[in-house]
């Protein structure tokens, strides 16, 4: 597979920040750095980048190593990405780097570009696609924030009821029956103690139900985003609309994951040998995309109760003195394959 160097006669790394970045133009052949500048991160300030590079490299081909492409630098990732450069995820210099070369904006650039002139291009991260995933990213990241919200409004709630007797019996979770009644009270002339009680009850209670809506608007939503990226994919045994957009935006596009093997290291689901002298075995992966690593778990747990074909393996599996834990492992190692190959056909 080519490098950048082959393909590419220069290679800009940028330094992300805040307010500024730090731009270094290095020479893919001869390793030579040209010329180091910061720019202000506003839209003039990278239009004044662009016309650096440009200037400098008379218009030959650049390759942008850039870190933080989805969060510090997103504009300016879309500014590359409209004048046709090339964008590789620069990882950040190590602690042992750092200790040799020193700490500062431009060394870090400098490091950025340095890092992608010897790499095989295809197995150089690249930033996450916008549009249908990046909508489908707010989404999740929305519905977790309310489900927080949810869960410490009914978790004050629950603790409320347990300390002031407002005739609710709150000893086991709350149901949504008691939540919905406790919404619905009205004002009584009672003690201060259980007038502001019962308020302060039914605000919490509104503020559940109403979060419980948002949730079922969230959830429609990401079921008809994820079918336009996926078509069909929801149809798939154990996947429902909130794991199909955690698996849709962490494949994100193809070429960003390599193969079925990185997307299994990605989700974390890829086994860790454990073994020891006459004992063989493998642990769970503790590293990876959580959110990824959750999906997949949904999924299998799901298709342990409902899918005929999975039951069978389990109720096997236990038989040859197989752990829950390990049960799943597996599981999910073999759902990760199948669903890799899956997107892989219906994701463009």
């Amino acid at each position: 597979m080519p490098i950048v160097a082959d393909q590419f006669a220069w290679v800009v790394g940028v330094d992300t920040h805040a307010r500024t970045h730090t731009f270094t133009l290095i020479e893919s052949r001869t390793g030579a750095a040209i010329g180091t500048e910061q720019f202000p991160t506003s839209t003039a300030g990278m239009t004044r980048a662009l016309s650096w590079i440009h200037r400098h490299t008379e218009n030959d081909t650049v390759y942008a190593a850039v870190e933080g492409t989805s969060s510090y630098s997103s504009r300016l990732t879309r500014m590359f990405e409209k004048e046709g450069i090339p964008i590789g995820e620069a990882r950040p210099p190590s602690k042992a780097s750092r200790a040799r070369t020193g700490k500062s904006d431009a060394i870090d650039a400098e490091a950025a570009a340095r890092s992608m002139i010897g790499r095989d291009i295809a197995h150089i991260a690249s930033p996450r696609a916008a549009g249908l995933r990046q909508a489908l990213q707010i989404l999740l990241t929305s519905r977790a924030l309310i489900d927080q919200q949810r869960t410490a409004n009914k978790n004050a709630l629950t603790a409320l009821l347990r300390v002031i007797d407002l005739d609710i019996d709150a000893r086991k979770p709350l149901t949504d029956r008691q939540v919905a009644t406790v919404a619905a009270w009205r004002t009584t002339d009672d003690t201060a103690a259980i007038t502001i009680a019962r308020a302060e009850s039914k605000r919490l209670a509104i503020a559940v139900i109403t979060a419980t809506g948002l949730m079922e608007s969230n959830r429609s939503q990401l079921a008809q985003l994820a079918e336009q990226l996926a078509p069909g994919f929801q149809e798939t045994p154990g996947v429902g609309p909130v794991t199909a957009a955690i698996i849709i935006c962490a494949y994100s596009h193809p070429g960003r994951v390599r193969s079925e093997a990185a997307f299994a290291s990605l989700g974390g689901v890829a086994p860790r040998p454990a073994s020891s002298g006459n004992t063989t075995r493998h642990r769970l992966n503790r590293t990876g995309d959580r959110q990824l690593n959750r999906a997949f778990d949904v999924i299998a747990r799901t298709r342990m109760s409902i899918d005929d074909t999975t039951r069978a393996y389990v109720v096997k599996s236990r038989e040859a003195g197989k752990t829950n834990r390990e049960i799943r492992r597996k599981l999910k190692r073999y759902i990760c394959r199948q669903i890799f190959r899956q997107i892989s056909a219906i994701v463009t």
